[in-house]
């Protein structure tokens, strides 16, 4: 099960997950983001509660890293440290914008 809260505040979108992104949620995050990230200038992901990631929930973060190599900046925070192994073995760590 994921959680997701999306605002778009100014061209600034804040997206907060909640839960484990597999293949099963995977899709409800890129339908939120396809639906919600227009043309935002900024786009952060609060992954404080997120225990999880699978090579689906990666390729979504791919994806929308590439939409906003062309219109602004992607930031993911809060990550814990079984998701940063993951972003690390996969070389995620060296495309995305981990702060």
């Amino acid at each position: 099960m994921l959680d997701i809260n999306a605002t778009n505040d100014g061209g600034k979108m804040n997206v907060t997950l909640d839960g484990r992104i597999d293949t099963t949620t995977a899709p409800q995050l890129e339908a939120v983001l396809k639906e919600k990230l227009g043309n935002s200038t900024e786009l952060t992901f609060d992954m404080t509660n997120v225990e999880y990631i699978s090579s689906a929930g990666l390729r979504v973060l791919l994806s929308a890293q590439k939409a906003m190599n062309k219109q602004g900046k992607m930031y993911i925070k809060n990550v814990c440290d079984a998701v940063k192994d993951i972003f690390e073995v996969t070389g995620f760590s060296d495309i995305l914008n981990i702060i």
